[in-house]
């Protein structure tokens, strides 16, 4: 493509190693640990230097060495896990090895880790265990009279404080940026330490809300608790001044986890903001109001957060849910038949993408990525709607999916947020990406919702073509959406291309010479958080909303990273694209060739790659079929100039990736209402808006299409 900026006009009107070498923890980019203007007395200075000569042994992150122990405070009761011989823990580059009677510190720094970090979701207490929580304060829910004592802010520098006991927990809405200062938290399965560089954390309305738990210090046996608390004090005295700090430092043991928690700005919040309907995104729930689960009144409420009550419910995790992760955890780290392949699947709403992202951060406490091939076109994860991606994940995901629409590594634009119109063409994307993954890391694969009929018969397809070793099916209530799919029931299933007897890799043929189908483990899990299986009553969380939101999040990498005025859409000067150096298509439904243009223009199109040249006379290049080739990205076509023969196109990718496409896909991914209608600084209507149209005409609304149904191309296929 070739690609010229666009003059400014005065008005815009128109629009790796093996896998067992994986499984290590890479340090974390260091925080600046000068982050305070006072000036310590010699006697403090000395303090410091003490405490400073206390932790020269030790490392800045203090990531898990040794085998992942189970997650939950009751033993997996599974025949594979009782008589499993224990590997030897993890090292740092390392992989884990028979290692009988290992009792090691390190192990038992991951038993205590495993045990801390479920405390919140209800799990029973280990018999005999020491409680290390000061006796200043329970474990359990932050309330509202705890943070007069254990919260402390900075006007100066508008942070906050906070000081935590183990096993204390914070629940909220909002966003923050927060730093670990001193022990360690656990924020949706990642664990953040001193030392490591401050996370953003997003906890809007329309998903569950956040919580933070305390997981206490390290153990570390050179250390006493006196050396912990001085140094957890000296961390203290460091962020906040001499009148502030004399309460907090009351509530400071060795124990006690010390975390900053600063304001969160970002292009993506102001973008956001920039529209009313998102104002109060990052504000409370109707449901947070109607139960009056807000703490208004905490050094907390001026950096964007919202403390939650005990009437506030955060992420419930059920007994299958922590064996189900457990399980998963334990088979990444033992790496006894190559890297695991995991499969999750299940209807609709159950907890499918929540429980990847817990899974995924989970895994890189240990490893230094995951992949994920994203397989659900209308709630995808890293992208906009409409595409089907993998991903090379190397940090947590703190927020829902709009939060961090990052660009995978291979992506494949098909068009549609789902797939029942060319269900081949879905199969071939999908195995086009997976002769990417290169088999050394572990991959966690996410599927549709929709698991009856033909969408059953993907799924059978996805489980025999991807030799998966892991199948997670998640579930909700007392009525079956989906047959059980154990490897006994996968061997009698008919898929949509593949029947008994079954392909065992994926590229072989049926003729019955081939090795017998991989068996696989399946994890069963039962969902039983509030409104399990039902779809969203609340603003914004509605599929359909959250797409747009997705396309909001992507789009806001046009933003300027620092502090700036937001610019609406019409406000960027677009890229000027010769009508001969791309092919145009459109990918879900016929369009007379004198009418494409006309559908495209003011679209969201899919900038992609054709492996043949294009070249045109000076008129556009149309394509008569939907080709399967990779996507850089996404843009608006904002004009067409038939005339000069170019197309304007607005977009965040960068000029140099942008040269490398050829070729623009139209879908049925529409653009947000209100990036369309919130076009601010435009004199009279806004361009591609109108009011004047009526749904009563025949054709002038939505064509639905019913999910299973047969249709004459299909049937041949479904006998």
């Amino acid at each position: 493509m070739k690609v010229h900026k666009a003059p400014p006009k005065t008005k815009q009107t128109s629009k790796r190693q093996q896998c067992k070498d994986k499984w290590f923890k890479p340090n974390r980019i260091p925080q600046n640990s000068n982050s305070s203007n006072l000036s310590p007395s010699t006697a403090m200075a000395k303090l410091e230097h003490h405490v400073s000569n206390l932790r020269k042994d030790k490392p800045n992150l203090k990531r898990l060495k040794k085998k992942a122990k189970a997650v939950s405070f009751r033993q997996v009761k599974t025949p594979a896990v009782r008589e499993r011989t224990p590997s030897r823990p993890l090292t740092n580059g390392g992989a884990g090895g028979p290692d009988q009677g290992s009792d090691s510190d390190e192990s038992q720094d991951w038993s205590s880790f495993a045990k801390s970090v479920l405390h919140q979701n209800g799990g029973e207490s280990m018999e005999g265990q020491e409680s290390s929580v000061s006796a200043k304060a329970a474990p359990g829910r932050i309330e509202e009279e705890a943070f007069v004592h254990c919260a402390e802010r900075d006007y100066i520098h508008n942070r906050t404080v906070l000081v935590m006991q183990q096993g204390q927990t914070l629940c909220f809405r909002g966003k923050c940026l927060l730093s670990c200062l001193y022990g360690r938290v656990e924020v949706h399965g990642f664990t953040l330490e001193e030392g490591q560089q401050s996370y953003p954390l997003f906890s809007p309305s329309s998903h569950c809300p956040l919580t933070v738990t305390a997981l206490g210090d390290s153990p570390n046996p050179s250390k006493t608790k006196k050396a912990g608390r001085l140094e957890a004090k000296a961390i203290v005295r460091k962020y906040l001044s001499t009148e502030t700090r004399k309460r907090l430092l009351s509530e400071v043991d060795s124990d006690s986890c010390v975390i900053l928690l600063e304001p969160l700005d970002t292009p993506l919040t102001r973008f956001l903001a920039s529209f009313p309907d998102l104002k109060e995104l990052f504000e409370l729930s109707s449901r947070d109001i109607r139960d009056s689960s807000a703490m208004l009144d905490t050094p907390l409420s001026g950096l964007g957060m919202i403390p939650l009550r005990k009437t506030a419910e955060g992420m419930v995790m059920s007994q299958t849910y922590r064996e189900a992760l457990n399980g998963l955890v334990n088979a990444c780290a033992e790496e006894l038949d190559g890297c695991p392949v995991i499969l999750v699947c299940g209807a609709k709403n159950v907890g499918k993408s929540t429980f990847n992202r817990h899974l995924i951060n989970t895994l890189l406490n240990h490893t230094a990525s995951v992949e994920y091939l994203e397989c659900d076109l209308g709630q995808t994860e890293f992208t906009p709607s409409g595409c089907l991606s993998l991903s090379t994940v190397r940090e947590p995901l703190l927020g829902p999916p709009f939060t961090h629409q990052w660009a995978p590594e291979h992506m494949i634009f098909y068009g549609q947020s789902s797939c029942e119109t060319d269900l081949d063409r879905y199969l071939e994307s999908l195995k086009s990406l997976w002769r990417l993954y290169n088999r050394e890391t572990p991959i966690v694969i996410n599927t549709m919702g929709w698991v009856k009929g033909f969408g059953f018969q993907l799924l059978v397809d996805i489980i025999r073509l991807f030799s998966v070793s892991h199948v997670v099916q998640l579930s909700s209530g007392d009525k079956v959406m989906c047959r059980q799919l154990t490897p006994e029931f996968l061997r009698s299933s008919h898929g949509w291309q593949t029947h008994p007897p079954v392909q065992s890799a994926l590229g072989e043929d049926n003729s019955g010479t081939h090795p017998a189908q991989r068996s696989y483990t399946l994890f069963s899990i039962h969902s039983e958080f509030e409104g399990a299986g039902r779809s969203g009553e609340m603003r914004l969380q509605r599929s359909n909303e959250q797409r747009d939101l997705a396309l909001l999040g992507y789009f806001s990498q046009l933003q300027s990273p620092e502090p700036a005025p937001v610019r609406p859409l019409h406000c960027f000067i677009p890229y000027q694209v010769p009508h001969s150096a791309v092919a145009v298509g459109v990918t879900h439904c016929e369009v007379a060739p004198t009418h494409v243009l006309y559908t495209a223009n003011a679209s969201l199109v899919g900038l992609c790659c054709l492996n043949e040249k294009v070249s045109g006379r000076g008129s556009p290049v149309l394509l008569s079929q939907t080709p399967v080739c990779p996507c850089v990205g996404f843009g608006v076509l904002r004009g067409v100039d038939m005339a000069r023969g170019l197309y304007f196109l607005v977009t965040p990718i960068a000029p140099s990736v942008l040269r490398q496409v050829n070729c623009l896909l139209l879908g049925a991914v529409p653009l947000p209402n209100t990036l369309l209608t919130g076009q601010t600084g435009i004199v009279g209507e806004p361009p591609y808006v109108t009011m004047d149209y009526s749904f009563e005409l025949t054709g002038a609304g939505k064509l639905h299409v019913f999910k299973g149904l047969a249709r004459p191309g299909q049937m041949k296929n479904a006998k």
